[in-house]
C-alpha cells in the first residue's frame, strides 16, 4: 500500500511512556491505498521535543485509529468529514496512552497532502 500523510502537524502536549516524558504529539491523517483498496486512519505519537530544535520522533509512545476501510479510492469530500473530526479521534488516543494535546499551541505549520 502506498501511505499519503492528508494531514500532519505536531503540537505542544504531555505524556510520560516508557518512563520517558514527552513534551510534544505528532498528528496525522493517512491514507493508504493499493489494490483498488483505501484506509484512512488518524495516527498520534508523543515525542520528547526537549528544545525548540528537538524534533527526534520516537515511535514507541504510538497510537491509531482506523477511520475507514474499504473498496475505493481517496476522496477529497471524505477527508474533510475526517479532518473535522480529527482533534476528538486524537484526544482518545492520546487518553489511551495517557497523555494530552495542547491543539492551541502549535509547533509547525499543517502540512497538507
Amino acid at each position: 500500500m502506498n501511505d499519503l500523510h492528508v494531514y500532519q502537524q505536531y503540537f505542544a502536549g504531555e505524556c510520560e511512556y516508557n518512563g520517558v516524558p514527552r513534551k510534544a504529539a505528532a498528528v496525522s491523517l493517512t491514507a493508504s491505498s493499493g489494490g483498488g483498496q483505501i484506509r484512512y486512519a488518524v495516527q498520534i505519537t508523543f515525542f520528547p521535543h526537549e528544545d525548540a530544535e528537538d524534533y527526534r520522533i520516537t515511535y514507541d509512545a504510538f497510537a491509531e485509529e482506523v477511520l475507514y476501510e474499504a473498496a475505493g479510492r481517496r476522496s477529497k469530500k471524505r477527508e474533510q468529514v475526517f479532518l473535522a473530526e480529527l482533534r476528538e479521534h486524537a484526544d482518545v488516543l492520546a487518553a489511551k496512552l495517557g497523555g494530552s494535546i495542547y491543539w492551541e499551541q502549535p509547533l509547525i505549520e499543517a502540512r497538507l497532502g
